[in-house]
């Protein structure tokens, strides 16, 4: 019969094929496989030893995948919710972009025209602090829009 710690780290790299995953994500998978929580650290450990296992690495994927619909706020929320560090996701957040640039994007796919009305133009807002963008980030948007 194979070892349990063996038949675990195949069950985390059968995980990891598919997508990265952080630590956290990783461990909540693979509790109940586990015979006792020191032995899901072990192989957690070595898996990150041997860099097959990475929450920078996961955080950088994540931003850049879900940053042309996302803002900020909305990928830190999701990145920390992944049990992802704060130091990883303030390293990872620069590669998403430009924040107001990609508000903008977001803003001419959902609504092709300008604002007619207040009430048109605080549902365009909400809708873009919903996405996670900074109320700088909308504001400049919604002036442009209104510029145009």
């Amino acid at each position: 019969m194979p070892d349990s710690s063996a038949v675990l780290r195949v069950a985390a790299l059968r995980l990891l094929t598919r997508r990265d995953h952080s630590r956290a994500e990783l461990q909540g998978k693979l509790a109940a496989q586990a015979e006792s929580p020191e032995q899901l650290e072990a192989v957690l450990d070595r898996l990150q030893s041997e860099r097959l296992l990475s929450d920078p690495r996961y955080a950088s994927q994540r931003v850049v995948a879900r940053a042309g619909r996302y803002g900020n706020a909305r990928l830190k929320q999701e990145l920390r919710q992944s049990g992802v560090g704060d130091d990883d996701i303030l390293a990872a957040l620069p590669e998403a972009g430009d924040e107001t640039a990609r508000c903008q994007a977001v803003w001419a796919r959902k609504f092709k025209q300008l604002p007619q009305s207040a009430a048109e133009r605080a549902k365009q807002m909400r809708f873009l602090q919903y996405r996670g963008f900074s109320g700088d980030a909308i504001r400049r948007v919604m002036r442009g829009a209104d510029d145009e």
